[in-house]
């Protein structure tokens, strides 16, 4: 788990898989979407270390996405 100090620490893997898990379980289809606006909320507060792990989210859940749909 991050520390509110340990900020500008790159997320784990495990992390970001953990994000995106929950994500998806939330909201399902548009979980990408919302990772996406979080995003794109915190480059635009300038809180660039934050967004990039967001990105990481939204890279996470795309190629998941990309897997199942490939398993049709």
């Amino acid at each position: 788990m991050r520390l509110p100090t340990d900020l500008h620490r790159t997320p784990s893997s495990a992390e970001v898989e953990s994000m995106a898990c929950v994500l998806e379980g939330q909201h399902g289809f548009f979980a990408a979407g919302i990772a996406e606006f979080f995003s794109t909320y915190h480059a635009l507060a300038g809180d660039d270390d934050r967004s990039q792990m967001w990105t990481c989210v939204v890279r996470s859940i795309r190629d998941r996405e990309s897997v199942r749909l490939a398993r049709r």
